[in-house]
This record gives C-alpha cells, structure tokens and sequence, in this order.
C-alpha cells in the first residue's frame, strides 16, 4: 500500500491519501481527542503527540499539528497508522457511531430560490475546490436582510492564514458574480468550536474566582 501526501496551504496541515475510500458518508472533523471515539483510526492518530485536530475527506486524510511540531517527526507514525488501519479492513467508525455526513447543502422544499442558487453553487463550485487543499465548507446559513452568507471552513483550512482570502476573494466574489442578491460571505464558528469556547470561558472564570490566572 502506497500513501501520498500532499500539502496544503495551511502549513501545520498535510493530506494523507491511501489512495482508496475514506469517508463514504460525507466529510468527518474531530477536533480535540474526546470526539475520536467514534472513529478506531481517529482515536489511534489523536494519541500522537503534536496532532490537534483531523478531517475525513472522500478520499484522503488531513492532519493538522501544533505549531510546534516537526513534519519529520509526525509524518512516520501518521503514515504506519494509517496504513495499519487500511490494511487490516478495520471500518473508519465503530460500530453503531458512524453518522450520515452533514446536509448542510441539500436543498429543502422550504429553501427560497436564493438559498436553493446558494447551496448548489457551494456545493458543485466550491465545496470541490475547498476538499482539494484539505478541508470542507459548512453552510451555516443565509441572510435576506443584508445579503450575508454564513459559512464554516475545516479541515486543512481552519486556521490557515489564508482563510480570509479564500472567503472573500473566492467564494464570495463568485457567489456575488452568479447570485446578486449575495451582498457578503461571513466566516462563523462551527457548533464544536462554540462549545469548547463556551467550556473555556467557564474554565478561565473558575481560575480566576480562584485567584488563579490562565496563560495561552
């Protein structure tokens, strides 16, 4: 079995392909270790030192390591679980915790023409693109009002420095070009980031009622 890698413009993140399926029920993010237990392989690479958060792709995996961590170090034992996971024939998620990929662009019979133009644009132009640097988009939603696309970016493309880039001079100006209704592409965080920003803040509010201080 022969796995490529490929860069992305995140520095911190690679693309691992095994050069056979990964996820064939949508895209995958795990974020922090607690949420690798669905997954056997997840779970595996979240125990390496130096990696903070992974995407499932179609067909390939994206790592991403703290700032910190050498490649030369880390890409060795990425490659030897990977590849002992796709050859032992071991399924991607545990048994009864594999969920359907995420609908965000599925058209609805409620979704008005605007959203409808929306969503096959993210997900026929875009959503391509955005998997071939290692990551995924997340339509998070559409205002009428001022013309605000919500979006999520993951995978390889959380946290690149690049990210804004993407947004506004990509996605939004083709979103503008094709639906004139589309005013402006905002980046918003996703549900887990939400939640392990909410966690924190209650962290940091506990230390300091304890005369404590955080340093990040």
């Amino acid at each position: 079995m022969f796995i490529q890698t490929e860069t992305t413009p995140n520095a911190d993140s690679l693309k691992f392909i095994p050069g056979s399926p990964v996820s064939t029920s949508g895209t995958h993010e795990f974020l922090d270790a607690g949420s690798s237990s669905a997954s056997p392989l997840a779970d595996k690479l979240f125990h390496l030192p130096g990696v903070t958060s992974l995407f499932f792709g179609p067909d390939f995996i994206s790592v991403n390591k703290s700032g910190d961590t050498q490649w030369a170090e880390l890409k060795p034992e990425v490659y030897s679980i990977i590849m002992e996971h796709f050859t032992s024939g071991q399924p991607l998620f545990s048994e009864g915790q594999s969920s359907e990929g995420p609908e965000d662009t599925r058209i609805l019979d409620t979704d008005s023409e605007v959203v409808a133009m929306i969503k096959e644009l993210l997900d026929t132009r875009v959503r391509p693109a955005i998997q071939e640097d290692g990551g995924d988009i997340e339509y998070r939603g559409f205002d009428e009002e001022d013309g605000r696309v919500m979006l999520s970016l993951k995978g390889s493309c959380r946290g690149c420095d690049s990210s804004t880039v993407t947004l506004k001079s990509g996605i939004e100006r083709m979103l503008m070009h094709y639906v004139p209704e589309v005013k402006e592409v905002e980046q918003v965080l996703g549900p887990e980031e939400e939640v392990a920003i909410d966690e924190f803040a209650k962290f940091e509010q506990r230390l300091r009622g304890e005369g404590k201080t955080v340093e990040i």
